[in-house]
This record gives structure tokens, C-alpha cells and sequence, in this order.
């Protein structure tokens, strides 16, 4: 059964949506209001907490996925120079630091202008993306931060995209 058939015909709430895909994965997960939930995902390097958030003011379906990283002050300058080079590769969603709360963050929205909906499908390619972006670039977040890598040749390690089928 196509992943779609798992839902009805009529319009359902984004945060639903997840909510059972999260279900599907067997993602451990907690929906903290109507409007948001948060789930633990794992990659190859670690895992991933992964929020989405509804607002419906402007109809956008947020994500964030992220990861804990403590850099030393020395190597901020650095990072902040491969987040630039990242963010340039990066065509859907983006990269930043929160130094505050001291976490690596991949973020996206998925405007629903219009009164859209979202179907299952793109909500599980958004939250797919966000994971296989982490686990593509943690590579080179670590060699910059706590290898010493320069920057863009801490980015050549970045595990490229692959194209077509085996």
C-alpha cells in the first residue's frame, strides 16, 4: 500500500500527517501540541531530533533538524565560513549555528499558501532530506571543528548526492 492510501480523501492537519508517518517509521516521538511534534530520527552518524511546527497565520509547515556540537571559540570563524559553502550546495532548507544552545540546525518551510495541503509524500521527502543533509555534511562539520580542516577542504568529504538507480 502506497504510503498516500494510508490517508483519507478529506484534508488533514500537517501535524497529523507526521504523526503517523512518524508512527509508520517507528520513530520515537512526542506531539507537544496540536500544532508541533518532535521525534528522534536515526542516521548513520547520530541521531536527529526533527521538529515540525503548523502556523497556520502563514501556512507554513516548518521543520528543524538538529544535532549537538560544541565547538571550541577558536574554531567558530571556521565553521561559520563552511556553514557559507554548505548553505551554497544546499538548493531546499539551510544550515546555521545556534551557539546558544549550542546545536548544529537544518531548517525549512514548506509554504502551504492558499489553503494547500500536504500530502504524505512530501512531508516524508522534507523529512528525509533533513536527515540525509545532516548525515551528508556532519562529515565535514567534524573535520573542520575538530580536525582542523580549512573549510572547503573539510567540504570535500561532504558524501555527494548520488543520480539515477543500481
Amino acid at each position: 500500500m502506497a504510503l498516500s492510501e494510508t490517508f483519507i480523501s478529506e484534508e488533514l492537519h500537517p501535524i497529523d500527517i507526521v504523526e503517523t508517518l512518524a508512527e509508520h517509521h517507528e520513530w520515537d516521538f512526542d506531539r507537544i501540541g496540536e500544532d508541533q511534534i518532535a521525534m528522534a530520527v536515526e542516521g548513520q552518524w547520530r541521531t536527529y531530533s526533527v521538529t515540525l511546527a503548523w502556523s497556520g497565520y502563514d501556512e507554513t509547515l516548518r521543520l528543524v533538524c538538529t544535532f549537538d556540537m560544541e565547538p571550541p571559540e577558536e574554531a567558530l570563524p571556521g565553521l561559520y565560513e563552511l556553514l557559507n559553502h554548505v548553505n551554497d550546495q544546499c538548493w531546499a532548507g539551510a544550515f546555521t549555528f545556534w551557539a546558544e544552545q549550542k546545536l548544529m540546525v537544518y531548517r525549512y518551510g514548506l509554504l502551504l499558501t492558499g489553503e494547500q495541503s500536504a500530502s504524505a509524500e512530501q512531508i516524508s521527502t522534507l523529512i528525509s532530506a533533513a536527515v540525509l543533509s545532516a548525515e551528508r555534511y556532519y562529515p565535514a562539520f567534524q573535520l573542520n571543528v575538530w580536525g582542523g580542516r580549512p573549510p572547503r577542504a573539510a567540504l570535500e568529504v561532504a558524501i555527494a548526492e548520488a543520480y539515477g538507480r543500481a
